[in-house]
């Protein structure tokens, strides 16, 4: 059975994947703020306990994108690719894989480097 995690979707500029906790301890509440900085520290830090979470991995690719780190974010999005996939529920009610909000991530990080 697949690990299905609660993943609610903010699209700003890329998805961010947002488990349901009673602490934000996946970046998204300043990631929609627009706190870059406080996003990316809560994080490293969550990475450190928990490196293989793909929500984090997301999250902090979406960090990186919007702070112009597209290589570092590239990364990310590849080490999601390279785990086994999860099934996320979606604000939307949708359930997507962890590799589809990768792949979109990525897909992201092309347009906007074919548009630069």
């Amino acid at each position: 059975m697949r690990n299905k995690l609660m993943i609610p979707a903010l699209a700003i500029a890329t998805m961010v994947a947002v488990p349901a906790f009673a602490k934000d301890r996946v970046g998204y509440q300043a990631i929609a703020a627009g706190s870059m900085v406080d996003a990316e520290r809560t994080l490293q830090a969550e990475r450190a306990i928990f490196p293989e979470r793909p929500e984090l991995m997301l999250n902090l690719a979406a960090v990186y994108a919007r702070t112009g780190r597209d290589a570092q974010a590239r990364a990310l999005y590849g080490e999601v690719l390279g785990s086994e996939p999860v099934a996320m529920d979606m604000a939307d009610g949708s359930v997507q894989s962890s590799h589809a909000l990768a792949q979109k991530g990525l897909s992201r990080l092309a347009t906007t480097m074919a548009t630069r």
